[in-house]
């Protein structure tokens, strides 16, 4: 992402002199609405809405258009539901709102189960989405968020004061650059540098709680949890991009490039170093083995790296296919590139909880993982242990722009209008894709 130039200082003075020697940038940019306008499609189970299909829809084997939204340009799946971005800057939600996922009010009857727009007090300009919480970035770098998180002992609430049902301002003080949601926690990018992370700790994705203090049951309760609070990062001066799994947080660091993670580590999914691999739950940043990255992705126990020339690598658990590399035998400790999709130029992926999807730069997606609702839109209940292009009727001979997958279901991006002539070959345009 492009970030302001040395001289765009606030007080619109020339930097001094220092400013000017200094490597790191001065500040990262609040994000621009992504531009592209498509379709949002739906598949796998719709038990609680979270296709947004309506109540007489109980599953979906392949992608299906969510009818009632109109200039869709970003999309997200939950772990029980979904919300999308429009063109304009609304944000529009669907699925489980029993602790409050939703943002907005679903009493009357039905309406989770077909889309509602969440009243923002502003424009936004990135969405994010977790197990039973959503977030959202607006235009003037503020972060609101709704839901709540949960732990091994239930729900915890989104601040200290419990669920919050409608969107509360989160860190009203801080300007962000990012968000990102793992399962139960929520990851925060300022702009300059530095990163916040709040919520479930128990498997060290804050990255600054020790273990005792993750179950909530230290002197200061949920206090260290619900308050979001900087993460210490001692060789990183300054964080440029930050991406979650399910149980884990990633970031970059500027100047070096390096990947740093913490977070659940039980089949290797951060891709420690050797001498650091059996730590199975890793509380504080550590350095990855990660180089050349364009963006990160995971499930439960497995991770998605999209490297900067385009191929895509995985790592962690096998079990239902989700590696995509055949049938392999073992779990994976160390990256390896899928070999299926080498032929293609891999722009984004991403994870459910056990199922992985791959997008081309010619709009071709690809799906691999655990199957049995339905989640892959492969049109069948079997996993698939190699990447499969899908091929339903809605995706055939569009571009898909995005695709995000939760527990049970997966949503897409996908161009409204057949590309003709020329277009076809114009490449999607990689627009950062996490949370």
């Amino acid at each position: 992402g492009g970030r302001k130039r040395a001289g765009a200082t606030k007080s619109g003075q020339p930097p001094t002199k220092k400013a000017r020697d200094r490597k790191a940038k001065v500040e990262l940019p609040v994000p621009k609405r992504p531009k592209l306008k498509g379709n949002m499609l739906a598949c796998g189970q719709n038990d609680v809405g979270q296709l947004g299909l309506g109540e007489d829809v109980s599953e979906k084997s392949r992608p299906g258009v969510v009818a009632g939204l109109r200039d869709v340009v970003d999309v997200r799946a939950g772990g029980m539901h979904s919300i999308c971005l429009t063109h304009s800057g609304e944000v529009w939600s669907f699925g489980c709102n029993d602790e409050g996922a939703l943002g907005r009010d679903t009493s009357e009857e039905g309406s989770e189960f077909t889309p509602g727009l969440v009243d923002l007090p502003g424009s936004c300009v990135k969405i994010s989405a977790g197990d039973s919480h959503s977030a959202c970035l607006l235009e003037n770098g503020q972060i609101y968020a709704w839901g709540s998180f949960r732990d091994s002992h239930g729900n915890m609430g989104l601040t200290l004061e419990g669920n919050k049902r409608i969107p509360v301002s989160i860190l009203p003080d801080v300007e962000a650059a990012d968000i990102s949601s793992g399962a139960d926690h929520l990851v925060i990018l300022t702009t300059h540098g530095q990163i916040y992370t709040v919520g479930c700790g128990e498997q060290g994705q804050l990255g600054r709680v020790s273990p005792r203090s993750a179950t909530g049951e230290s002197r200061r309760g949920k206090t260290e949890l619900l308050k979001p609070e900087i993460v210490t990062t001692r060789r990183t001066k300054f964080i440029d991009a930050i991406w979650t799994t399910n149980f884990s947080t990633f970031y970059r660091d500027q100047e070096t490039k390096l990947i740093y993670a913490f977070g659940l580590n039980n089949y290797n999914q951060l891709a420690m170093p050797k001498q650091n691999r059996e730590n199975t739950l890793i509380f504080t940043p550590n350095v990855t083995v990660m180089k050349d990255v364009k963006s990160i992705t995971g499930g439960q126990h497995h991770t998605l790296v999209v490297s900067e020339n385009n191929q895509c690598y995985a790592i962690g658990r096998k079990d239902y296919g989700r590696l995509g590399l055949g049938e392999v035998q073992e779990d994976l400790t160390e990256l390896k590139e899928i070999v299926d999709l080498k032929k293609q130029s891999i722009v984004a992926a991403c994870c459910g909880d056990s199922q992985s999807f791959a997008l081309s730069a010619d709009g071709k997606i690809f799906a691999w993982g655990m199957g049995s609702s339905h989640q892959l839109g492969l049109g069948s209940e079997e996993d698939a242990s190699k990447p499969q292009q899908l091929t339903g009727a809605q995706v055939k001979d569009k571009r898909v722009l995005r695709v995000d997958s939760g527990g049970q279901h997966t949503v897409f991006l996908v161009e409204e209008a057949t590309a003709k002539g020329p277009e076809k070959s114009a490449s999607v345009p990689v627009e950062k894709q996490n949370g």
